[in-house]
């Protein structure tokens, strides 16, 4: 039977504690695509949509492509851009009327000013278009917030299982087969969530939270009636009432199922709660554990968790860079450092030069004094990019700057600390950060990467060890001390047991 399905994009993982805006100008520069153009270098958030346009034209449906809108993180949305995306995607839809199935692909963390729940605004906004019997549907990023609105806005919700997030494909297959069978064949999704009243980040790279995303998967395939289950871990660092960690249960018409199963699961969660989170050092414990260390020919990769833009962060953080210098430690390579002051400079001086130069530490005290070096430019490169998953991500001109220490010989790569700039802010994904511009990853003592955990696919295959540093920044990994105005329950770490403290946890 052929069908006519609406597709959509918007979103944005708010930063509360960052200083950068997020206004339509950053859509820009990130993924504003209109009439399905994505071109030859996706963004992870446009791949949803591209698969579910081959999926449903390869059934012969009709599907009508609206707006896809996403922001690299940075702080609030501002009410001006987030009313006009959301009346955007609101006039496409009502050009395409009727429609049988709305299918979009969110974050789930955007905060915008006026708009706790932003999306679950745009969802609201959209069953109201529709009405209750057209399918609406999402798929959505692990680290959005699962909220009240987006469950009672939507028929089914399908969050990422993996962090990194190397399933997005996967995932849009999950949404697209739920929208099939509820239009070709009257399923009907019921879905509950559980509070776990957590704040963190789960990698899910590791034990035990590994094992657990593998038990999920084995009870969607096993348990008779459940159709799809998503640990949403929530992203600590938006000011928003409904924050924290929470389990999604979609069933086939079977609510009860739904809400054993999302407390099962969530009790489970909250018992393994010490063990989920990833054990972050200090930088000076990070540096000595590189230094103590016989070189073997593979890197240290150490994650300079609080200053990944990939969470709001600035990336322009120098605390770990003025600690080696501090200790006159060499043998670090740091990749990307966001400060295209510097980068532009560099492609000025060329290849070769030798200049002083500020580097990072320009937006603030989250970002760390700026750090005045003598530098030698070894390599340049224009539009560079890393791969992310199955999609590309850009990485902006690039320059790659040697600080030599104290002593050292030309060539001495054990007496010198490498910074890699560039003019695009983005997270280490890809060991391709560091290359791309002619520095080989293999020869450092250790590389630093500007992420909290997407580094690790692409990282792990080269890396000697992997250390989460606990570094100052906007992205703080102290999650007990993140300074919430607007959180309405009682949330762990912040309290050692905040079940003991009535309200409710259970939402369908």
């Amino acid at each position: 039977m052929s069908h006519r399905i609406f597709t959509a994009c918007l979103g944005t993982e708010t930063n509360s504690f960052s200083p950068i805006p997020t206004g339509l100008g950053l859509f820009g520069r990130t993924m504003l695509v209109r009439n399905g153009e994505h071109g030859a270098k996706p963004s992870l958030f446009a791949m949803p949509l591209m698969h579910w346009r081959e999926r449903g034209r390869a059934l012969g449906w009709t599907v009508i492509e609206g707006l896809a809108a996403f922001a690299t993180p940075a702080g609030e949305t501002t009410r001006s851009a987030f009313e006009a995306l959301r009346d955007e995607i609101l006039a496409d839809l009502e050009r395409a009327m009727p429609v049988d199935a709305v299918l979009l692909t969110l974050h789930g963390a955007m905060v915008a000013h006026g708009y706790v729940d932003a999306e679950g605004e745009l969802l609201a906004r959209i069953r109201a278009r529709v009405g209750p019997d057209v399918p609406i549907l999402a798929e959505l990023d692990l680290h959005g917030h699962m909220t009240e609105l987006k469950l009672h806005s939507a028929d089914a919700l399908v969050y990422f299982k993996e962090y990194p997030h190397v399933d997005v494909p996967e995932r849009a297959d999950e949404v697209f087969e739920l929208a099939r069978r509820m239009l070709d064949e009257g399923l009907r999704p019921r879905m509950a969530m559980h509070d776990c009243r957590m704040l963190g980040i789960y990698p899910t790279t590791r034990e035990p939270l590994r094992g657990f995303v593998d038990r999920m998967q084995a009870m969607e395939r096993e348990v008779p009636g459940i159709l799809s289950i998503s640990l949403v871990h929530g992203f600590p660092w938006s000011d928003t009432p409904e924050v924290g960690t929470r389990v999604l249960v979609v069933t086939d018409n079977d609510l009860a199922l739904a809400q054993r199963t999302a407390k099962a699961l969530g009790d489970w969660i909250w018992e393994h709660r010490d063990a989920l989170v990833a054990p972050f050092v200090s930088i000076d414990t990070a540096i000595d554990a590189v230094l103590d260390a016989r070189p073997d020919g593979r890197p240290f990769v150490l994650a300079d968790t609080a200053d990944n833009t990939g969470i709001g962060a600035s990336g322009d953080s120098t605390f770990m860079l003025s600690r080696l210098i501090e200790r006159g430690a060499g043998g670090f390579a740091i990749s990307p450092l966001w400060d295209p002051v510097a980068t532009e400079m560099a492609f000025d001086g060329g290849v070769g030069a030798e200049m002083p130069v500020r580097i990072g530490g320009k937006l603030g005290p989250a970002s760390g004094d700026p750090v005045d070096a003598t530098v030698t430019v070894m390599g340049l490169v224009e539009r560079a990019t890393q791969p992310f998953g199955r999609s590309i991500s850009p990485l902006g001109n690039m320059a790659w700057l040697r600080i030599s220490l104290d002593g050292a010989l030309p060539g001495d790569d054990s007496k010198a600390i490498d910074v890699i700039v560039n003019d695009y802010r983005v997270q280490s994904f890809d060991p391709q950060c560091f290359s791309a511009v002619g520095l080989d990853p293999a020869r450092p003592r250790a590389l630093i990467v500007k992420s909290t955990q997407h580094f690790h696919a692409g990282f792990a295959p080269i890396a000697r060890e992997i250390l989460y540093v606990s570094a100052p920044g906007s992205g703080s990994m102290n999650f007990g001390e993140l300074p919430h105005r607007r959180v309405s329950a009682p949330l762990w770490p912040r309290l050692d047991d905040p079940h003991l403290i009535a309200g409710p946890a259970d939402l369908t």
